[in-house]
C-alpha cells in the first residue's frame, strides 16, 4: 500500500518519505560542502589552459559556439549566454540539431566550446570530423582528460570533480556545478581582458533595470519647452500658482529675464506660505520661492536624479545647462514612470 504521505508518488519509485528536518537540513548541508570541495579542486587547477581558452577566444573573428548533450546541454547554453551578455558573441546549437542541418549556423572563424562531462558523448564526437575539416578550434570542457573530447581539443578545461554531491553517483551535480562555474570564470576573465563596462553590459540589456538605470539619461524623462513650469522673478504667487496647475508637476521655475534659474516654488512652499500670515493674493513669487534650489544637468542619468531626491528628501528637480538656464524639470513620478525607482 501506498504511503499516505505522498500524494502522489512518483511512477516506478517506492512511495516512502523521510520527513525528518534534521535529516533534511544535514542532506543539503552536505551537498554545499561537496560542491564547495568541488570547486576548491576545479579552481586549483586551472593554469595554461584556461589561459589558452582565453586567448584563442579573445583573438577569434567568429562568436563562441557552445554545445552539449543532457544536463551538460543546459549549461552550455548558460554559458553561451553569460557570454554574450558579458561582451563575448556566443550562442548555443545542440548537437542533435547540428547532425540535421544546424552546423550551418557555424562558421570556420567560430570558436566551438564542447561540454560533456565523460568526454565520451556520441552526438558530440559525431560534429568533430566536420568541425576539423572545417578548421574550428575546439575547447573541451570534460571531467576525463584522457577522453576521446578531451583529446581530440586543441585546448581541453579539467572540471574533474572528486566526487558527485548525489548519493548515488548517479545524477551530475558536483560537475555540472564546475562547468557552470569554469564558465562563468571565462565570461569574467574575458570580460576584464575586454574592458568591458557597465554601459557595455546596460546595452545588451536594454529591457532590464540595471539598463535602464545606466542608459536612460535626465534628457529622456524631463519636461521641457512649453511643458516646463517658468515663471518671471516679477511674477505674483496667483500667476505662479496658475502655472504649477497647467503644467502639474507640483512646481515652478523662477527665472531672470536670460532664463537663468534663480528660485523655485513647490507644493511645499505654498504650505509654508498658507502657513505665515503673509497674504498670498498680493505677493510676489520672489517672496515665497526657495533660493538656490538643488538642481541637475541635461546630460546626467535619471538615477542620480533619484539620488539626489532621496538624499535631500525632495520631489523634484529643475534641469539647467551649463549657463544655469532653466531648460527642463522632472519629479519622481517621471522616474517612476520610467521604472528608474
Amino acid at each position: 500500500m501506498a504511503d499516505p504521505t505522498l500524494p502522489f508518488p512518483a511512477a516506478g519509485l517506492p512511495a516512502r518519505l523521510s520527513a525528518d528536518p534534521a535529516a533534511l537540513v544535514a542532506s543539503g548541508k552536505r551537498v554545499f560542502q561537496i560542491e564547495r570541495e568541488a570547486l576548491d579542486a576545479v579552481a586549483a587547477g586551472l593554469g595554461e589552459a584556461f589561459q589558452q581558452a582565453c586567448q584563442h577566444i579573445l583573438s577569434s573573428r567568429g562568436r563562441v559556439v557552445a554545445t552539449g548533450m543532457g544536463k551538460s546541454g543546459h549549461i552550455a547554453r548558460k554559458i553561451a549566454a553569460t557570454l554574450a551578455s558579458t561582451g563575448t558573441p556566443a550562442f548555443y546549437v545542440h548537437p542533435g540539431e547540428a547532425g540535421h542541418g544546424d552546423l550551418g549556423m557555424i562558421t570556420e572563424a567560430d570558436v566551438v566550446l564542447a561540454l560533456s562531462y565523460s568526454g565520451e558523448s556520441d552526438e558530440l564526437l559525431m560534429l568533430l570530423p566536420v568541425l576539423k575539416r572545417q578548421g574550428n578550434l575546439l575547447i573541451s570542457m570534460t571531467g576525463k582528460p584522457q577522453s576521446s573530447l578531451a583529446r581530440a581539443a586543441d585546448v581541453h578545461l579539467d572540471v574533474s570533480v572528486p566526487a558527485e554531491a548525489c548519493p548515488l553517483a548517479l545524477a551530475p551535480t558536483s560537475s555540472t556545478t564546475a562547468s557552470l562555474a569554469m564558465g562563468d570564470a571565462l565570461a569574467v576573465a574575458l570580460l576584464d581582458a575586454r574592458g568591458f563596462t557597465a554601459d557595455d553590459f546596460a546595452r545588451s540589456h536594454p529591457a532590464g533595470s540595471l539598463g535602464r538605470r545606466l542608459l536612460l539619461h535626465i534628457t529622456d524623462v524631463m519636461h521641457s519647452g512649453d511643458d516646463l513650469p517658468r515663471v518671471d522673478a516679477g511674477a505674483s504667487l496667483s500667476e505662479a500658482l496658475v502655472e504649477m496647475s497647467r503644467k502639474r508637476l507640483g512646481m515652478t521655475a523662477v527665472v531672470n529675464a536670460d532664463g537663468v534659474l534663480i528660485g523655485l516654488f513647490t507644493d511645499g512652499d505654498l504650505r509654508r506660505a498658507l502657513d505665515s500670515e503673509l497674504d498670498v493674493r498680493s505677493a510676489k513669487i520672489a517672496e515665497v520661492m526657495t533660493r538656490s534650489p538643488r538642481t541637475i544637468g541635461a546630460d546626467q542619468l535619471a538615477v542620480e536624479a533619484a539620488r539626489l531626491m532621496e538624499t535631500h528628501k525632495i520631489n523634484g528637480l529643475v534641469v539647467v545647462d551649463d549657463a544655469g538656464r532653466a531648460v527642463g524639470a522632472l519629479n519622481i513620478h517621471d522616474l517612476l514612470r520610467a521604472r528608474v525607482v
